[in-house]
């Protein structure tokens, strides 16, 4: 890394962390000294106190487990099928003019109606928020894989033709990994929505997992505790979010860095 990109890091290091200590000063003492009272925003400090009751009292890191773990398995499966289909339907006309109408009408149609639904076939377990999640996941993986497939080069394509590779050959040395860049980007996108759709299933119709603590929360008229649900969440999908980042950054090391010249 070229120091300029180094101090580029550390003054957005050095800002970012600012912003924080800003953030949650303001948070603690800004409700009091505006004289909001505390059951519509409660200071830090009893939502401090409120999670570590929660993590002695009410199966805290037991509800964060399981979202996260339906959080994972909807990430992966929807990611999955996505890719799959993306791939599938970039390559073969044919299939995307067939199947693109219906996959189209899947995604028009609101999740949170599907979330009932799957309820009532699957009982309360976690299998319906799962579901939701691979509903969410699945649309922006797949067009990001589509797009990426079908704006690859034609001549690079005739080329390896013309060099007798085979489809399979086609698929791994060329379409592949041009698709690389574009699916990781899909798979960011649907790191944070994933914990957005176990979070639907989990309000609709949930026992377990941060969602139900925020319903219940919110029945208590406990804010504290749905604030502590909401930092869990963003701390689950954050977690998700640069697991994905990591794997990317990994994966694509051939790619150039960008070089900053800006502030």
């Amino acid at each position: 890394m070229s120091n300029g990109n180094t101090s580029m890091v550390r003054r957005g290091t050095a800002v970012s962390l600012l912003l924080l200590v800003v953030f949650l000063a303001g948070w603690e003492w800004g409700p009091g000294l505006l004289r909001i009272p505390p059951f519509i925003i409660p200071p830090l400090s009893a939502v401090a106190n409120e999670a570590v009751r929660m993590w002695h009292v009410s199966g805290l890191l037991t509800h964060t487990g399981i979202t996260a773990g339906e959080v994972l398995a909807g990430f992966i499966i929807g990611s999955l099928m996505g890719a799959a289909m993306g791939y599938l339907l970039g390559m073969s006309p044919t299939a995307e003019f067939a199947l693109s109408p219906y996959i189209l009408a899947l995604q028009i149609a609101p999740k949170v109606a599907f979330a009932p639904l799957f309820i009532l076939w699957m009982g309360f377990t976690v299998y319906p928020k799962i579901l939701v999640a691979i509903l969410i996941v699945f649309f922006p993986v797949l067009v990001n894989v589509l797009t990426a497939v079908r704006t690859i080069d034609p001549d690079l394509i005739n080329l390896a033709r013309a060099f007798k590779a085979s489809r399979a050959q086609i698929f791994w040395k060329i379409e592949f990994p041009a698709s690389l860049p574009p699916l990781f980007a899909g798979l960011r996108i649907g790191s944070t929505l994933a914990v957005v759709g176990v979070v639907v299933g989990e309000l609709v119709g949930g026992n377990k997992g941060l969602g139900y603590l925020l319903s219940f929360g919110e029945g208590q008229a406990n804010t504290a505790m749905v604030f502590v649900a909401i930092v869990m969440l963003t701390l689950v999908g954050g977690i998700a979010y640069l697991l994905v980042v990591a794997i990317e950054l990994r994966v694509l090391h051939y790619l150039p860095k960008r070089v900053h010249t800006g502030f």
